[in-house]
């Protein structure tokens, strides 16, 4: 199957290829783990590198927001928007949900305009605002999912995470809804503060287990090599494995 590459060094590797066509796929992290510049890379990469025009839809951020961090990676948004091939959206949970379950409404129209082809929605976290019912919240965000599958659009969509550090005890619905699921993450290494990313999960597709390191660098996100002769990365509590057990299984 064709994939839709993000353009990411080392991520779409992790992902067999790139998303599936027309998924939905999730990146949950904490404040400063580079959700929003995963998003952007996505956007961008799709328009430069692959055909792919793009909409960026926000429930936080104004648009000049995105311009000026894009800028400090070297993508030029306004001179993509002059030609016609992003759009960024400012909007709320309640208007696009709305919006994306009418015939011809804005957003609709700005997916036409651009003839989009991927999209970013920075936070579905948002949507919790909408109801404090956990069954009707998994509703919203499905038909939201929906919606903008029915567009034919691969989305991503960004999600605040409240841990900082160690395993999280968040029972958050959309998890189940996406089709992919990638967790960005602070980790502690003796006394540093170091990235963490793994792929959760993804839907119909083998994906990479491990744990990578990755970094926001002046292009962008790099994903890196593995955590190695680590165990318990995510969990807040890291230890160096056994000298023995490194030689005889991480290193083979």
């Amino acid at each position: 199957m064709d994939r839709v590459k993000t353009g990411i060094s080392g991520l779409d590797e992790m992902l067999g290829g790139g998303f599936l066509p027309e998924s939905a796929n999730l990146v949950e992290g904490a404040p400063g783990t580079g959700k929003t510049t995963v998003g952007m890379q996505f956007i961008y990469n799709g328009i430069v590198h692959f055909n792919e025009p793009g909409l960026i839809i926000t429930f936080e951020e104004f648009p000049k927001q995105y311009y000026h961090d894009a800028t400090t990676f070297g993508w030029d948004f306004p001179a993509l928007e002059r030609q016609g091939l992003l759009k960024i959206v400012m909007t709320s949970p309640e208007v696009s949900q709305m919006d994306l379950e009418s015939v011809g409404g804005f957003i609709e129209g700005h997916i036409r305009d651009v003839g989009a082809r991927r999209v970013v929605v920075d936070s579905v976290s948002h949507f919790a605002r909408l109801t404090q019912n956990p069954v009707e919240l998994r509703s919203l965000e499905f038909k939201f999912i929906n919606a903008l599958k029915r567009e034919r659009l691969t989305s991503l969509l960004t999600r605040e995470s409240p841990v900082l550090l160690g395993d999280s005890t968040d029972n958050s619905s959309i998890g189940f809804v996406v089709d992919s699921y990638i967790l960005l993450r602070y980790v502690e290494i003796e006394s540093a503060i170091r990235k963490a990313l793994l792929v959760l999960k993804m839907r119909g597709s083998d994906h990479a287990k491990d744990i990578r390191q990755y970094s926001i660098a002046a292009n962008g996100i790099e994903v890196q090599s593995k955590f190695e002769g680590q165990e318990g990365i995510l969990s807040g509590n890291p230890r160096k494995l056994a000298a023995s057990f490194v030689e005889a299984f991480v290193k083979k």
